[in-house]
């Protein structure tokens, strides 16, 4: 019995690898509409505003790729096999590990949604609203990392005491 629940850890691969395909998608999607918007800007004289928003608004689908594969690469990680060559700031030892990586991406694009609408003149009435939010959920998110983090010293101590 203990082998057969040992071997559904790998029921997690199809997430994984469906959330790394998910993550190349939105990068690729990402990466055409940011080489489209730079043939329009030098073709049609593209207005600065308009531009800019359109680049991150592209931006903000490679960054939800990216999280995406943090995800795909966290997962696969934590079930399957810990010796996938990631680098060394993508290697996730627990979940707390995939929790910080994926606070940090959601963190940034909240700053790149907020900046399209900061800059989009069309939305100028929705700057506060959008800043409000966005602060009040980076906020939510520091301390759901603050109250959630294991304590190293902790941790470091009770090691030490187990090995003695």
């Amino acid at each position: 019995m203990r082998k057969i629940l040992g071997l559904t850890r790998y029921a997690v691969v199809v997430p994984a690898i469906a959330s790394m395909l998910g993550a190349l998608l939105l990068m690729m999607q990402g990466s055409i509409a940011i080489v489209m918007i730079i043939v329009d800007a030098v073709l049609n004289n593209a207005y600065l505003k308009e531009t800019i928003v359109e680049v991150l608004t592209a931006v903000d689908a490679i960054l939800l790729g990216t999280v995406l594969l943090v995800i795909g690469y966290g997962l696969y990680e934590l079930f399957v096999d810990t010796r996938i060559e990631v680098p060394k700031w993508l290697e996730v030892k627990d979940l707390d590990d995939l929790k910080s990586k994926l606070i940090g991406v959601v963190v940034a694009i909240i700053a790149v949604v907020f900046v399209g609408v900061f800059v989009d003149t069309n939305r100028a009435a929705e700057v506060v609203s959008y800043g409000l939010g966005a602060g009040a959920l980076v906020g939510g998110l520091a301390l759901f990392a603050l109250a959630t983090r294991k304590d190293e010293t902790k941790a470091k101590a009770s090691l030490a005491k187990a090995k003695s």
